[in-house]
């Protein structure tokens, strides 16, 4: 087998009752700049970015990665991973199975060695019937309560004290769970009628959070009625225009408090509020906690 031709493990129905996570690797891990070894999994990984930047080259597709971010490395995929940042780039990793499947012993039981090839040890992706599946879109921006959960997996894993298998699976559960309801991009083809002006929209978004971006302003950009264009932004990124531009100013306010000491006023106008007070209330509502107090924990983590 090339590392041209990718095995895909086929994705096994589940109920969450049935889900049994074992943790085999979660810990922090700093690396230089440059790309690494392109290689497979028998198993899964989450890779948090702490500091830096990285980026994964995937089913032909380059992932960007700034901190604050991860991507779900799924199970028989090719993938090469790169620091892209200098002079170094820190890595919250944990590698992972969903149903207790492998037996890990040392890194060659989780990393697939071409020349021995083990296709039955290739572990199984859930599929949960009304859900996307994790690796449908693999990057995300996890909420600070899920980076709380990782950091306190890779205690438990590092420290092993009495029972932190099982505590490992309850944190790796609770993950699970706050990925599954965080807001993520569903495939959309380029091809499609409107597809190509959707996904140049959502760059333009991403680009400038602080534009003035309403449901009517983005329905004239896609030259559609304000009801067809919220429909169609609904069906791809699962919640409305309003709500992903929302998003994607949360996810940029999270980072300018993460890397930056301006002001929580200043980080307010940049990523499009004017007005502090309703900027604390989103911020609150989607994070659980004021900005001021999401900076302070950030820093300690």
């Amino acid at each position: 087998m090339t590392s041209n031709e990718p095995v895909f493990p086929l994705q096994r129905a589940s109920r969450f009752q049935e889900w049994s996570p074992s943790i085999h690797y979660a810990q922090f891990q700093s690396m230089p700049t440059g790309a690494l070894p392109q290689r497979r999994l028998y198993d899964f990984e989450l890779l948090y970015v702490c500091q830096g930047e990285a980026a994964t080259q995937m089913h032909g597709q380059r992932y960007k990665l700034d901190a604050g971010q991860l991507i779900f490395l799924p199970s028989g995929v090719y993938h090469q991973n790169e620091i892209t940042s200098a002079p170094e780039a820190r890595f919250l990793g944990i590698h992972f199975d969903f149903f207790d499947e492998l037996d890990i012993q040392t890194e060659a039981d989780m990393v697939v060695n071409e020349s021995d090839v083990q296709p039955h040890k290739f572990t199984c992706e859930p599929y949960v019937e009304g859900l996307p599946a994790l690796s449908l879109n693999p990057v995300y921006t996890p909420p600070l309560a899920c980076v709380q959960l990782m950091e306190q997996l890779v205690h438990e894993f590092t420290m092993r004290h009495f029972g932190y298998e099982l505590v490992c699976k309850a944190l790796m559960l609770n993950i699970f769970a706050q990925l599954l309801r965080s807001p993520r991009i569903r495939a959309l083809s380029p091809a499609s009628m409107h597809g190509g002006k959707l996904i140049e929209l959502m760059e333009r978004i991403e680009a400038s959070p602080s534009s003035p971006w309403t449901n009517t302003s983005i329905a004239e950009n896609m030259n559609l009625s304000v009801d067809h264009s919220a429909k169609l932004f609904k069906q791809t990124c699962g919640m409305p225009p309003s709500e992903y531009v929302q998003s994607i100013r949360h996810r940029e306010a999270r980072k300018l408090l993460r890397e930056t000491d301006l002001s929580v006023e200043a980080v307010g106008e940049l990523v499009g509020y004017s007005d502090i007070h309703y900027f604390s209330r989103i911020f609150r509502r989607l994070e659980g906690i004021s900005p001021r107090e999401y900076r302070k924990l950030s820093r300690i983590l």
